[in-house]
C-alpha cells in the first residue's frame, strides 16, 4: 500500500520529480519500473512502497503534469478584468508552441489518447478532466455576460478545439511557422466576433 499522504515526504517529492523529468524523456506507455529506478537512483521496492505500483505512479505522474498545466492557466484567468477569448488564447498558444514544452506536450498527448482507448487504466478521466481545466480557464477570460451565455459555451469549445487541434498538428509535423500561421488567423476571426458582439 502506498505512503500516500497530503504532504508527501520530501524523497517521496523528490523522486516524483525525477521520475517525471524521466517521462517526459521516455514517454509512459513502455513505462518499466525497474529501468525507471534504476535511472532515478531508486529502487522498485521504494517506489511501490510510494506509489503503491505502477499504475499508482502513472497516476502521480499525470498529475504532476496537469499541475504544470494548471499553473500556465492560472495566470490567464483574470474575472475582475477578462482579457477576451482571442487575447487569452494568443496567450496558451505562445506557450504551447515553444520548444521547451514539446516533451510536456507529448506526455499530454499520450496519456490524452491512452484515457480514450484505455478508460479503467491509470489513465482514467484524464482527456475529460483536461477538457473540464480549459474550458473552465478560458470562461474566466471571458466577459461574464458572455461566460453565461450559449454563445459564450461555444466560442470557447471552438477556442479549445482550434488550440488542441494546433497543438496535435504541431506535434506531429514541427511546422510551428505553418501552424502558428493558421492559429493567428482563426484568432483574427474570434476577435472580430468579439468586437461586434456576435
Amino acid at each position: 500500500m502506498p505512503s500516500k499522504t497530503a504532504n508527501p515526504s520530501a524523497r517521496q517529492t523528490e523522486l516524483l520529480e525525477a521520475a517525471y523529468q524521466y517521462a517526459l524523456r521516455h514517454g509512459l506507455a513502455d513505462l518499466s519500473l525497474r529501468p525507471l529506478a534504476e535511472a532515478i537512483g531508486s529502487s522498485t521496492r521504494v517506489l511501490m512502497f510510494l506509489f503503491g505500483n505502477k499504475d499508482g505512479l502513472v497516476r502521480a505522474l499525470l498529475e504532476r503534469a496537469r499541475t504544470e498545466e494548471l499553473a500556465l492557466m492560472a495566470g490567464l484567468s483574470r474575472p475582475e478584468r477578462p482579457a477576451g477569448l482571442a487575447t487569452a488564447a494568443q496567450e496558451v498558444w505562445a506557450w504551447l508552441a515553444a520548444d521547451e514544452r514539446r516533451p510536456l506536450l507529448r506526455l499530454w498527448a499520450e496519456a490524452y489518447a491512452r484515457s480514450l482507448v484505455d478508460p479503467d487504466g491509470p489513465w482514467a478521466g484524464f482527456a475529460g478532466s483536461t477538457v473540464e481545466d480549459w474550458l473552465d480557464v478560458l470562461a474566466g477570460c471571458q466577459p461574464q455576460a458572455e461566460r453565461d451565455a450559449e454563445k459564450g459555451v461555444v466560442r470557447r469549445t471552438l477556442t479549445l478545439a482550434v488550440l488542441r487541434g494546433a497543438l496535435l498538428d504541431l506535434l506531429a509535423t514541427g511546422d510551428e511557422n505553418r501552424v502558428t500561421g493558421a492559429v493567428h488567423q482563426q484568432l483574427a476571426l474570434l476577435r472580430g466576433a468579439e468586437s461586434i458582439g456576435d
